[in-house]
Order: C-alpha cells, then structure tokens, then sequence
C-alpha cells in the first residue's frame, strides 16, 4: 500500500533472481536505513541465500523508486502470482499493492491506451492468482481496504465480482478477465465529476445526482476510446447501477434485459460501499449490509445475491 513513509517494505521471496531491479535495495538497521545493493547490480541467488542465512525477509525501497518497483512488480506479476512457494497472503498483497497504484495511474489518464492495457493484464493475474486455490480470494478479501476510496472501491468491486463469478460456476479464466476487466473500471466515468461533487458531505441536490448518474455512461465514452476492451467488459461499467425491478440508471432497464456481468458487478458495488467507512458514515458489518439488499426487495437478481451471501458464508438466516 502507498504511505507517506519515505521507505516501504518488500518481501525478499518477491524478488526474482539474476534481474537487475533497477531500483535500489535499503536494509533497516536500528531505524536507519541503510543501502544494501544499488540498482545497477543484479539481484543474484548467492544474495538471497546471505539475506536469509542473516535472518533478514524483507528489504525496503525508497518511494521515489515506487514508479520503477512497480514497473518489475506488473512485470513479474503472472509468475509471482502462481508462484506456489510464496506465501498465499503474500501473493493476494502484491496483487492488491499493484492494483491500488495501477488504478491511480488510470484514473488520472482514463483514456490512455497503455494503462488499459497495464488493467486487463493485473485482472489476468488476478484471475491466475485466485485459481491457484480454493483459498486464494480468502487471502484476497482479507486485505481489502475498508476505508473507502474510488481507487480502493474500483480494486474490491473487481475483487468481489471475480468471487461471485467462480461461485457461481464461471470458471473459464477468459470469461472471468473480461468480466473483471470491466468491474476493475467500472467507476472510471467518475473522472468527469468534479471532487465537490464526488466528496460533498451534504446531501446532494437534484442536479448533483443527475451528474452522478450520468458517470455509468461517461465510463463507456472513455474506455471506447482505447477500443481495447471485448464488448462484454462494457457492461459492468454501463449497468453497475441498473436494478432488477427497472428503477436503476442510466437507461432504466431490467430484468434480462441487464446482463449478467452487470448484476453480478452491482451486488459487488453496493456491497463494498456499504461495508467500507465513508467521511460521513461508519462502515455497516457484512451481514447487516447482506440483509439491508435483501430488504430492497426486487433491485437484485435473488440467485445471485443468495449465491454471494452463500460465498461470504454467513447464517442462512440472511438469506430470503
């Protein structure tokens, strides 16, 4: 995760061997830090197998380094993430550490071409990574980030819709990346709403919530002109907000006319909004936001919602 500190930790199993990281390595040493091999130097076996006969597992690296260690960490990511000898808590981190940066990047250049491309191959690893395992998306639920952001709320939708996906039975890795392709950018229209719109604390006056309401659209806009998206990306960010019972937006429809992507994509959204803390609202626990959808009766696929209450594992009491 990103932080204010001027270093940041990384696990030394991380590390690929005979690489030149082009990033330097620090040790810590009594709260100082301290170089331990520049960047210009190959990363070799022998250094691992020091660090480790030292007892020393985790390095650091300067943050005005982040944008280069993130640049080896997308690089590697498709083996790191099916790396079976590397912890499972660890892995689902480096996929959640490079999506919180990967999305901050594409929503300051939503329309850029190489940072929709930089998204769709992170959801492949994603989607490589939690079918390691019956226990990957576990590791993966655990760090989400429960205060809420747009960039953290874009990376937990993916996160969320890619689990009820597999629950359900969609368990080819190609359909699970275009559906997580979507659900990954599937706020990205929100870059068209002014921040005192987006972070008003008030409640919003009718204009306001017209302009909200037209993000779903305006995400199409953007991410149409990259033309690098399948088609059936594009619903996960044009229906998030439809509902079964026709009283979503932006166009109203319901039923089967809302495909599945996005009534997977909208139990994923209100979900994680209701469960992460906002500036002017606590976060609602898991099982009373479950029972707060199944109370909107109607706006829901009732299979679907069954199915991501079964996922989450609480009391069948829950369930309608």
């Amino acid at each position: 995760m990103e932080t204010s500190h001027p270093y940041f930790p990384i696990y030394l199993e991380c590390l690929r061997v005979d690489e030149v990281l082009d990033f330097d390595l620090y040790i810590e040493r009594a709260r100082e830090y301290v170089l331990y091999r520049s960047a210009a130097q190959p990363f070799t076996e022998k250094t691992r197998v020091s660090l480790l006969e030292n007892n020393i597992k985790k390095l650091f690296v300067s943050s005005f380094d982040r944008p280069s260690y993130q640049t080896y960490l997308e690089a590697n990511l498709p083996e790191l993430t099916r790396d079976t000898s590397i912890r499972e808590t660890v892995r689902a981190g480096l996929v959640y550490e490079s999506a919180l940066y990967l999305i901050k990047d594409l929503f300051s250049k939503p329309t850029l071409g190489d940072n929709i491309k930089r998204s769709q191959e992170l959801v492949e690893s994603t989607v490589g990574f939690v079918l390691t395992s019956q226990t990957a998306f576990a590791s993966l639920l655990e760090i989400m980030a429960y205060d809420y952001t747009t960039y953290t709320h874009s990376i937990n939708v993916c996160a969320l819709s890619l689990a009820l996906a597999l629950h359900v039975g969609i368990t080819n890795p190609r359909d699970l990346q275009i559906l997580g392709a979507g659900a990954l950018l599937h706020d990205i229209g929100k870059t068209r709403i002014p921040e005192s719109i987006l972070n008003k604390l008030e409640p919003l006056t009718p204009d306001e919530m017209f302009v909200i309401q037209r993000h779903p659209r305006w995400g199409c806009d953007l991410a149409r002109q990259t033309d690098l998206l399948e088609e059936e990306s594009y619903f996960p960010i044009i229906q998030h907000h439809e509902r079964e019972d026709g009283s979503g937006y932006p166009n109203g429809i319901g039923g089967k006319q809302i495909h599945l992507y996005g009534k997977i994509t909208a139990i994923a959204d209100v979900f994680d909004a209701m469960t992460t803390r906002r500036p002017y609202r606590p976060a609602v626990d898991a099982y009373p936001a479950l029972r707060l959808m199944f109370e909107q009766m109607g706006e829901f696929d009732s299979e679907l919602l069954n199915a991501f209450t079964r996922m989450l594992g609480p009391s069948e009491e829950v369930e309608a």
